[in-house]
C-alpha cells in the first residue's frame, strides 16, 4: 500500500487532469449522441442550449424554480425544488470545487485558451490583492441577482407579466456557455441577438458582449471567467461539507511561494495561510496544481472521506520538475 501511495504521489497530476478534462468535456458536450444524461442538477456549465449535452447545468432549473409563486413552494412543487437542490448538493459534495478544476466545460475551454496563449508566447496579466478581492465580490452579486430577479418576476413584484417570460432565466441569457458550447456541435443559432422583445434584445446583446469579454479575458488572464462565476459562489456555500478536501499542514510550510505561482486564479492565501487546515478558499477551483508544485513532504494533501488521495512529496516534486526540465 505504501509503495502504491508513493507511486501516486509521484504522478504528473497536470497530465492526468488534462486527459480527465478532455473526457469530461466530451461527455458533457457530446454525451447526448450516446443517449447519456448524468443529471439536470450538475455543478458545472453543461448548457441546456447545447442539445447534445450529456447532462445539464443546475442554474437554469434553479432560476425556473425561483420564479415559482410563494404559495407553490409549500405544495408538491416545493418538494421538487428541494429535491433538485439536494441533488445538486449531492453531486457537489462528491468532488467539491474540483467540478471547476476538472469537469466544467467552460473551465476547460479557458485552460485550452491559456495553452494557446503559451504557444504564442503572450504573457498573462495578474491582479493585485486589493483588486482581486473587489472582483471576487461580483460573482456573489450575480448569484443574488439570478435568485432575486426570477423570484420577483414570478411573484409579480414588478407587475410586468411580459417580463416574467423574458426574465425567466436571466443569467443563462448572458452566460458564455449558452453561446460558446453549442458551437462544438455546429450550432451557431445562439450567436445572434433576439429582437422578439426589447428585453430579450437587451439580454442577448449583453450575452454577446459577455461572450467577447469571456474569450478576450481568458486569453490574457488564467481562468478569467471563474472569478465572476456565480456557480463558483454557490459552490463555496457548501464547500466545507464536501467529501473531497484540500488540506495544509502549516508547520511544514516554508513559504517558498511555489503554490501561489502555480495557482491559476492567483490565490495568495495558499502560500501565506499557515494556520488554516482547509485550503479550499473562495476562488479555489481545486485544480491541485499547488499540491503538485509543493516540495515539502506532506505539507499539502488531498483527501476523500479523510483518506489520503494525493499529497506533496519531495521525491514527487523533483521527479516532475526533472521531466519538465527535459521537456517530457
Amino acid at each position: 500500500m505504501n509503495s502504491l501511495r508513493r507511486a501516486v504521489n509521484k504522478l504528473n497530476l497536470s497530465r492526468f487532469r488534462f486527459y480527465f478534462q478532455m473526457g469530461a468535456f466530451l461527455l458533457l458536450v457530446y454525451g447526448g449522441y450516446l443517449a447519456i444524461n448524468i443529471g439536470d442538477q450538475l455543478p458545472a456549465f453543461s448548457c441546456v442550449f447545447n442539445e447534445q449535452r450529456g447532462g445539464s447545468c443546475y442554474l437554469m432549473g434553479f432560476q425556473h424554480q425561483m420564479a415559482l409563486p410563494w404559495k407553490q413552494l409549500f405544495t408538491g412543487r416545493g418538494i421538487g425544488v428541494a429535491i433538485g437542490l439536494l441533488t445538486f448538493i449531492g453531486f457537489f459534495l462528491l468532488l467539491n470545487k474540483a467540478w471547476c478544476g476538472f469537469v466544467c466545460p467552460l473551465g476547460t475551454l479557458q485552460d485550452w485558451i491559456t495553452m494557446l496563449r503559451r504557444k504564442l508566447r503572450i504573457r498573462y496579466s495578474t491582479y493585485g490583492e486589493p483588486l482581486f478581492r473587489k472582483l471576487s465580490v461580483i460573482k456573489y452579486v450575480l448569484l443574488a441577482l439570478l435568485i432575486l430577479i426570477p423570484m420577483g418576476m414570478g411573484n409579480s413584484v414588478f407587475g410586468l407579466p411580459r417580463l416574467n417570460e423574458d426574465f425567466s432565466v436571466p443569467f443563462c441569457m448572458i452566460c458564455p456557455g449558452r453561446t460558446v458550447l453549442p458551437l462544438f456541435n455546429g450550432d451557431f443559432s445562439q450567436l445572434a441577438i433576439d429582437f422578439s422583445s426589447r428585453t430579450k434584445m437587451i439580454l442577448t446583446a449583453l450575452g454577446m458582449a459577455v461572450t467577447g469579454i469571456f474569450l478576450a479575458g481568458s486569453f490574457v488572464k488564467k481562468r478569467f471567467f471563474c472569478l465572476f462565476c456565480p456557480m463558483s459562489a454557490l459552490h463555496y456555500l457548501f464547500a466545507k461539507a464536501a467529501l473531497l478536501r484540500l488540506g495544509k499542514d502549516g508547520a511544514k510550510c516554508t513559504r517558498c511561494g511555489n503554490c501561489y505561482r502555480a495557482c491559476d486564479v492567483g490565490l495568495r492565501s495558499i502560500a501565506d495561510d499557515v494556520t488554516s487546515k482547509n485550503m479550499v478558499k473562495d476562488d479555489c477551483m481545486m485544480c491541485l496544481k499547488c499540491v503538485e508544485a509543493c516540495p515539502e513532504e506532506g505539507c499539502l494533501k488531498v483527501s476523500f472521506l479523510g483518506l489520503p488521495v494525493y499529497e506533496s512529496t519531495e521525491a514527487g516534486f523533483f521527479k516532475r520538475m526533472g521531466k519538465r526540465a527535459n521537456g517530457k
